[in-house]
């Protein structure tokens, strides 16, 4: 094929692919406005409408990831735009999934679709779009497997904490007697709070394996499993925290406050390892194996 056309044909992709992105930032910004109003107005037909957005917000999210798998040939989430995307795609989705056992408690939704919106926007303005080969660092087996493993880590992490979060607000409104706080009453709220803890006992398997299996991408291509880079050590300062999260739902003393700080805590080190620590280090002029996907 002349490179005339090759080049013509990757420009027509990346055209489909930057208006399928843009659709899907919209339409997450659209139900993020939607639950705000359900949280003004407390009608329960804007907070399903919101819902109903996300979810539509999602396939169209899912179709534009394949479509970028086909284009790239590749698994998307070589560059920090593709991980983003991931990012944004995999947290609304597990979010629409795991909302349908509690249709009336929409905060957990609307924190979720917030920060889809957020990466979107932010991946979408700020980062380049341009489909690359992979470089050689990720040219392993490893690759795709913990990538993909730590996203759906961080996607029940984040949809966790929003729930805990919804939790903590709830706590002391229904304590002072009202009767539903957030969509919730007082016997909806342990049953509630549980579904946190049942999303780290799902997901910390799989941040798990990430861990591991990063260590032994990171020999594969570095020679060595751990050198203290500023991701890894973030990682495991992630992994820690929901250990002890763990650990304290099971010890009755600390269930109720400590563990809700844990989880909280446990997702703001996510969002350090994922974007934090490569904006400090470019920042600081620290130098970091996992700067080439900034």
């Amino acid at each position: 094929m002349p490179q005339e056309l090759i080049l013509s044909r990757d420009a027509y992709l990346l055209t489909i692919d930057l208006r399928l992105f843009w659709l899907v930032a919209f339409i997450y910004a659209a139900s993020a406005l939607v639950f705000i109003l359900h949280a003004v107005t407390r009608s329960p037909q804007a907070g399903s409408a919101a819902r109903g957005i996300m979810w539509a917000g999602v396939v169209i999210h899912l179709f534009f990831i394949a479509f970028r798998t086909f284009e790239g040939g590749r698994a998307p989430f070589q560059t920090l735009y593709e991980s983003l995307s991931w990012f944004a795609c995999t947290a609304s989705l597990t979010c629409v999934v795991v909302s349908r056992k509690f249709r009336d408690v929409h905060v957990p939704s609307m924190f979720v679709v917030m920060l889809s919106a957020g990466a979107s926007f932010y991946a979408l303005l700020t980062r380049n779009p341009a489909v690359d080969p992979l470089s050689p660092p990720l040219q392993s087996w490893w690759f795709e497997w913990h990538v993909v493993m730590a996203f759906l880590s961080y996607a029940v992490i984040v949809v966790s904490c929003a729930i805990e979060g919804t939790y903590l607000i709830s706590r002391p409104l229904l304590a002072r007697g009202a009767p539903r706080a957030l969509g919730l009453t007082a016997q909806d709220t342990d049953g509630f709070r549980k579904t946190a803890f049942n999303l780290v006992l799902f997901g910390f398997p799989l941040l798990t394996f990430a861990v591991f299996s990063g260590a032994a991408w990171a020999n594969e291509a570095w020679g060595r499993y751990w050198s203290w880079d500023p991701k890894e050590t973030w990682s495991l300062i992630t992994w820690t925290v929901f250990a002890m999260y763990l650990h304290a739902m099971g010890i009755p003393a600390w269930r109720k406050n400590v563990a809700s700080i844990l989880n909280v805590a446990g997702f703001i080190c996510m969002m350090m390892t994922f974007l934090g620590v490569n904006w400090l280090a470019k920042l600081l002029g620290i130098p970091g194996l996992h700067l080439y996907a900034v």
